[in-house]
């Protein structure tokens, strides 16, 4: 090896080190959150519907900046573009720490929620250093950051909400994340794209802003499910809404010259099947973080009484079983293929469900079926994720990736909403205690609605091995 490829690589690898760690500070200053949705709750007096655009807010606009933020990177530089949203995402961050209102939360959400266009990003800058022998490797490094991440925020994540408050958990991550900016800034050196400045850019504005309608739209009429005739009226409206601006933004998309969503590429049903089954994953695994711990936090006996460290030793097994599963799954692919892996993980996944549904009544029963249930969906969404990217065809795999990926932000931007309105609905009192907290029902029917769907996926991964087979045949 010469001296100047030694140089190569060390650079290469130092790269590799450093944008993976985004993954690990968004994702621990995402779940870091969870354990407190309960107090978010308290605190700006809000209703359990209402509570689920903590988490929608950032899944919606995160759907919304990446192919956007991703286009602007081809043109005007990888880097540039990479430290711009770090930018956003850490103002975001700090000013989650200081929100006094839900108004002001939400908007610092949506700016959090902008930084998940950083990971595409970082990723093409991976590609671009890694050598192409040592690209699976970085692959499953880059990747596996982000249930690390998870696993590190929920557990610290509870005790510093348990003894400082929610707010301080914001604080954490801002250091760290303008620290991290800072070393990319100095230290990262990356090649500027052949010609980027005189690439014609295409951003399809339009599209972007009806599917952001008909998103919002759609959550907001989920949100306004409830017992009177006019909070119906009113959801009916909003649905109306999202089939007008669905079938607006179908037409924007046949029509303009870069769309977010490709319809000519759907007609792949191998793609298409392994886009529904990560969008079912991505809503499936958020309804879970928007339930999980208000029961556990609700007090006896409509929920375990428990406090924010009973809710991330509950959750924990759940987000090692996720890691551990992201990290073998990449080893289980070349034995028995994606496919079977995928019809595996939905299985498994939906049996999750159901023992959830079953079996909710204790501590150690909910945290076994949240280990299976895991388990489940990593090896399903590493499954589909390899699905996507081996039945696309290599030119069209940048769009093929960013399409699957804005999916499974509008999967994930689902499930609370679907949970939040099941808690709203569903209310008890408990004797000495003010406020109402979801009952029973309501965590019946979640887990039988997560269940329903799960079933979905399963049918789709019988759908990709059958046709595997037929193509043997």
């Amino acid at each position: 090896m010469t001296v100047e490829n030694e140089k190569i690589n060390r650079s290469a690898w130092l790269i590799l080190g450093t944008l993976s760690c985004l993954g690990l500070i968004a994702m621990y200053g995402e779940t870091m959150l969870l354990p407190a949705i309960p107090a978010l709750i308290e605190d700006f007096e809000i209703p359990y519907n209402t509570s689920a655009w903590i988490l929608s807010t950032y899944m919606i606009a995160g759907a919304v900046a990446t192919p956007i933020a991703g286009k602007l990177s081809d043109v005007y530089g990888r880097k540039k573009v990479l430290l711009i949203v770090m930018s956003i995402y850490s103002a975001g961050i700090l000013a989650g720490g200081f929100a006094d209102s839900f108004p002001f939360m939400l908007a610092a959400r949506a700016a959090q929620g902008i930084g998940i266009a950083m990971f595409p990003i970082a990723f093409g800058i991976i590609r671009e250093v890694l050598p192409e022998k040592k690209l699976a490797v970085g692959q499953s490094i880059f990747s596996s950051t982000f249930p690390a991440g998870a696993t590190i925020g929920l557990l610290m994540g509870a005790n510093i909400v348990q003894h400082y408050g929610w707010h301080a958990t914001f604080f954490t991550v801002f250091p760290i994340a303008v620290l991290l900016g800072i070393f990319i800034l100095k230290f990262i050196h990356v090649t500027p794209l052949p010609n980027s400045s005189e690439k014609k850019i295409s951003i399809d504005i339009k599209g972007s802003i009806f599917l952001s309608i008909t998103i919002i739209s759609f959550l907001v009429g989920i949100s306004y499910i409830q017992n009177s005739e006019g909070e119906i009226y009113e959801s009916l409206a909003f649905f109306a809404t999202t089939i007008i601006s669905l079938f607006v933004f179908i037409i924007i998309e046949k029509r303009t010259e870069s769309p977010l969503i490709d319809l000519k590429l759907l007609k792949n049903k191998m793609l298409l099947f392994g886009i529904m089954i990560l969008l079912i994953v991505g809503l499936c695994t958020f309804m879970v973080y928007q339930t999980i711990p208000i029961m556990i936090q609700s007090p006896q006996p409509l929920g375990f009484g428990g406090t924010e460290l009973t809710t991330a030793a509950i959750q924990m097994p759940f987000m090692i079983i996720f890691l551990v599963g992201s990290i073998s799954s990449g080893f289980a692919l070349e034995k028995i293929g994606n496919k079977r892996l995928v019809l595996i993980g939905t299985i498994l996944g939906s049996i999750g469900f159901l023992s959830i549904l079953l079996f909710h009544s204790s501590d150690f029963m909910l945290t076994v079926t949240l280990a299976v249930i895991a388990a489940g969906l990593s090896l399903a969404f590493i499954g589909g994720f390899n699905v996507v990217l081996l039945s696309t065809p290599i030119q069209f795999a940048g769009i093929a990736l960013g399409m699957t990926l804005l999916l499974n932000l509008i999967g994930q931007s689902i499930g609370p909403s679907i949970a939040g309105m099941f808690q709203q609905m569903h209310r008890g009192t408990v004797t000495g205690i003010s406020g109402s907290f979801p009952t029973p029902e309501a965590y019946n029917l979640i887990f039988l609605t997560a269940f329903a769907i799960s079933l979905t996926s399963v049918v789709f991964a019988i759908s990709l091995n059958r046709k595997v087979t037929v193509q043997n045949i």
